[in-house]
């Protein structure tokens, strides 16, 4: 099996990327631009692997894209290289709308042309697998729970560039007939995760003794999937998954962000003890513009016909989580210095508001 994953030096990408090459023994082609968020440290554990490739590369330059394909000769595609932080989205839209979807459509584009050229049991056999998020739904109230059927409600620039991303990749398989799936995945955690976003901010601002800010309340509530369980899923959606078709892959693990802030701070109280309770730190900071009150995902569809199961609840996978940040300061260390934990995402006059 030989597999190209796009961004697969991210988060969600580089787990991918070791459980295709360490638990599954596949051929993988490691496509990533190498942004900010995307770094070789995240697939250090498969760099030496006799099946394992790299590529530094642009999802919107269809030359190389092509010329990748053509020769790779893959028998599936997994497409998770996108900008995925809702606060860089508000300040900086354009970076979102360039990748996820001028780069989805050419990754369709190039995926289609190199399609037409195999024969008929690989044009059978092959898959393109769109990976996306809950956010697309938009918000939820107090009850209920996204299902594939959900309509699409996006509220921020990055869920509506995710969106518009989903649309194309299903227009591709109906118009075109490429062998397109999409998922979409409630809130990934885990080892490998960039410092920008909720928890490993938290785990390393509780490290410093720097404040740990909650937007708003802390009331929002997400739906926390284990970056592992992820990556299992994916493959088997990509393996097993009905062309045409959506999946949702949740972990059934409702948290608000005040809990999820106070179980890392009971955590890092236990792991590394202070003279104060990390939760001394927790402050209060504006709300997000558009945030969105709760996403929920039923993951029902993906468990009963494809017999996936999340093996992690969120207590057992956020204590790794927290240990593993702990443990691991030479792969955020120098991720850390070109990032601190600043606020993203203010516009000039939030910015004055919250000196």
């Amino acid at each position: 099996m030989r597999v190209v994953v796009t961004g697969g030096a991210g988060f969600i990408g580089s787990a991918v990327v070791r459980h295709l090459v360490l638990n599954k023994g596949y051929d993988v082609l490691n496509i990533d631009k190498l942004t900010y968020a995307g770094t070789e440290t995240s697939v250090k554990a498969v760099s030496n692997s006799a099946g394992y490739r790299f590529l530094k590369s642009d999802i919107c330059d269809r030359a190389a894209i092509s010329e990748a394909l053509v020769s790779f000769r893959p028998n599936r595609i997994m497409h998770l290289a996108a900008e995925s932080h809702v606060d860089r989205s508000i300040t900086g839209a354009k970076d979102f709308v360039d990748t996820n979807v001028i780069g989805t459509f050419n990754m369709l584009e190039c995926a289609r042309h190199y399609w037409l050229t195999l024969n008929a049991a690989e044009q059978q056999a092959f898959r393109f697998l769109h990976v996306s998020t809950d956010e697309v739904y938009g918000s939820l109230g107090n009850d209920g729970l996204f299902t594939e059927e959900t309509p699409y409600d996006p509220s921020s620039p990055y869920s509506a560039s995710k969106a518009a991303s989903d649309h194309l990749a299903k227009a591709w398989a109906r118009t075109y007939g490429l062998p397109v799936i999409v998922s979409n995945c409630s809130n990934n955690y885990g080892p490998y995760h960039f410092p920008e976003k909720l928890i490993p901010l938290m785990i390393l601002n509780a490290l410093d003794r720097k404040p740990l800010p909650v937007y708003g309340n802390g009331a929002n509530v997400r739906d926390w999937l284990y970056v592992e369980d992820h990556a299992r899923a994916l493959d088997v959606i990509a393996e097993r998954g009905r062309i045409g078709d959506t999946y949702n892959v949740g972990g059934r693990n409702e948290r608000r962000n005040i809990e999820v802030v106070t179980r890392i701070c009971e955590l890092m109280d236990g792991m590394l003890p202070q003279a104060e309770p990390h939760s001394r730190l927790i402050t209060y900071v504006t709300d997000r513009p558009g945030h969105d009150a709760r996403y929920a995902i039923d993951a029902t569809k993906l468990e009963n016909e494809l017999g996936w199961k999340a093996q992690e609840n969120f207590d057992t996978g956020i204590e790794k989580t927290v240990r593993w940040y702990l443990d691991n300061e030479w792969w955020w260390a120098p991720l850390r210095k070109g990032y601190e934990g600043g606020r993203l995402g203010l516009f000039d006059a939030d910015r004055k508001a919250a000196v």
